[in-house]
């Protein structure tokens, strides 16, 4: 589009970014920024109630496909969960099990009848949003596959949830820092002087991993947590930082309260990025957890590594707490956080992935 060529105008509103409205109205976004100058670059975040010039659409030519209703578009937080959530079936059961600090609820969903207890976890961190799309794509597809009697790569899903495996999903554990990844921090927000302070003033948060109080998620768990603290910050930061004590917000809060209720058999956490597969903690992991790990790595080509350089993290906490397997899945290749392009090489690689854990009922 050059300028000169028909343009509306469209007032901003909450949730809105580049990505998805160039999505809605079928342009480019290098079209919406080219034509509206206050924009630095595509990767600009937008503010509540400002207006921007909207080429007309492409009339001829699809610029975004549609073809492939599982493809990432734009990004993936809250809203487009509380979105996709409506959209599931009665076959997968929805709780609340608890509030982030600014009071998103933190969703469960469940599905399968096995006596297998399997737990998948992500977006610990704000700037790993790409897994809950990966996540909430993926129970929608066992959803369809299952009502429509349909296998998956050899899987018999109905039979496999009918007869051997139960699949827990937590799909957004840190909707909070999420959001502030996907869509900056509006002037107007609640506790703007405390996260623009964490952040040192500065505008971007495409580094952000904490909550919205500077809490690091995964630095939380009592694993090692006064060894992994004093090789951290000793503040609310934008990653790292393990707070005052273990467990003291809410997200771990309530993913420590699911899990001891319901004593997972496995659990998966699912992080960004470096197509690696974690399965240890201290030796303390059970012996069938090697041979798990080294078959997921063929099943998606990732690295089964036995153990990271880090402690205080939910898989290490699983282990030490139930001596079950566990495992810190590094989806996607690059930094965080990782492109919307980078999407279909997670689905491709990580669907197999997640297909063999259902195997192992």
């Amino acid at each position: 589009m050059m300028q000169g060529d028909t343009m509306r105008k469209y007032v901003i509103q909450p949730g809105d970014t580049l990505s998805k409205i160039a999505y809605r109205n079928n342009v480019r976004i290098d079209d919406i920024v080219r034509n509206n100058h206050h924009l630095p670059s595509k990767d600009s975040y937008l503010s509540i109630g400002d207006f921007l010039s909207i080429p007309e659409p492409h009339t001829t030519k699809q610029i975004h496909s549609k073809e492939n209703h599982i493809a990432c578009h734009n990004e993936y937080g809250w809203r487009e969960l509380e979105d996709d959530r409506e959209r599931l079936g009665v076959s997968i059961y929805q709780k609340k099990i608890g509030w982030s600090r600014l009071g998103k609820p933190i969703w469960l969903f469940r599905v399968g009848k096995g006596k297998k207890r399997i737990c998948y976890s992500g977006t610990w961190h704000g700037n790993e949003w790409l897994n809950t799309w990966l996540l909430m794509k993926f129970l929608m597809e066992i959803e369809r596959k299952y009502r429509n009697h349909e296998s998956w790569h050899h899987v018999n899903i109905r039979a496999v949830l009918d007869e051997e495996v139960t699949l827990y999903f937590l799909p957004l554990v840190n909707p909070d820092g999420a959001e502030l990844v996907q869509e900056g921090l509006q002037r107007t927000h609640s506790f703007f002087d405390e996260i623009h302070t964490i952040n040192e003033g500065f505008h971007c948060y495409k580094h952000w991993s904490a909550n919205a109080a500077g809490v690091d998620l995964n630095h939380q768990w009592p694993a090692g947590w006064k060894r992994e603290s004093d090789t951290s910050p000793q503040r609310p930061f934008p990653r790292h930082y393990g707070g005052e004590a273990p467990l003291t917000e809410p997200e771990t809060r309530a993913v420590y309260q699911l899990t001891m209720e319901e004593e997972f058999d496995i659990v998966l956490a699912f992080h960004s990025q470096g197509e690696e597969i974690y399965w240890g903690y201290q030796h303390l992991e059970p012996p069938e957890s090697r041979a798990m790990a080294e078959k997921l790595a063929k099943a998606s080509s990732f690295r089964a590594v036995q153990t990271a350089d880090s402690s205080a993290g939910y898989k290490d906490w699983f282990i030490k707490e139930f001596r079950r397997p566990g495992f810190t899945i590094e989806t996607g290749v690059g930094q965080n956080p990782l492109s919307i392009t980078s999407a279909a090489r997670i689905w491709i690689t990580t669907v197999p992935l997640l297909l063999e854990t259902l195997t192992w009922g």
